[in-house]
């Protein structure tokens, strides 16, 4: 007779619980955690030219993920008069951001397009979302999809196009070691999707 018994199993680790994860970790913590990064790679953390390096690289962080200090309602203030029917196009904005994966540095523009229903906004509200969505930890198709349905919920237009072109350093300096390979995404919602209103925002944008 085969034998019988309880069966074992590895268990799962456990997850990190939403409180866990939001563990406010202060700054003389984030100093000695970079410090301890600094030894991992080989250097020491101890020597001149790396003693102010902690201190650098969190005042740093302040401008480079930024974005999770700021909210979009912050900037996108919007007015009724001077609304128009016709496609209103911001293109090429530059941004920096900073890949999820291996926190390396991904970069280039965004160019953004929508159709008012009735309100708009400041031209250079268009930059700031990008801003707060840029500057934080981000992979390029969630940054477009972010930027896209931000302006839906908030100008509710009747429709939206974002349209990204990014280098990425994760594959160009390490890993593949692509240098000229470009990445493009788009986010498309409410009338883009049809043809002809897409068309035109591509051409304004070329």
């Amino acid at each position: 007779m085969p034998k019988t018994g309880k069966t074992t199993s590895k268990r799962a680790p456990k997850r990190a619980t939403a409180q866990n994860a939001k563990r406010k970790i202060t700054e003389v913590q984030a100093l000695e955690n970079i410090r301890e990064l600094l030894a991992y790679i080989g250097d020491d953390p101890s020597r001149e030219g790396l003693l102010e390096t902690p201190k650098r690289i969190v005042k740093s962080w302040d401008k480079l993920f930024g974005g999770y200090k700021q909210r979009p309602q912050d900037v996108l203030k919007t007015f009724v008069e001077g609304s128009c029917e016709e496609m209103v196009v911001l293109k090429d904005i530059e941004f920096y951001s900073t890949c999820e994966h291996h926190l390396q540095p991904f970069f280039g523009t965004i160019s953004i397009g929508y159709l008012p229903n009735g309100r708009v906004l400041g031209i250079s509200k268009l930059a700031r979302l990008v801003e707060v969505f840029a500057r934080r930890l981000q992979i390029q198709e969630k940054l477009v999809a972010q930027i896209a349905d931000s302006l839906m919920e908030t100008l509710h237009p009747h429709g939206v196009m974002v349209v990204c072109k990014a280098k990425h350093m994760c594959i160009s300096s390490r890993g593949i070691e692509k240098h000229n390979a470009v990445m493009v995404t788009s986010a498309i919602r409410g009338a883009f999707k049809k043809l002809e209103v897409r068309s035109e925002f591509l051409e304004m944008i070329k």
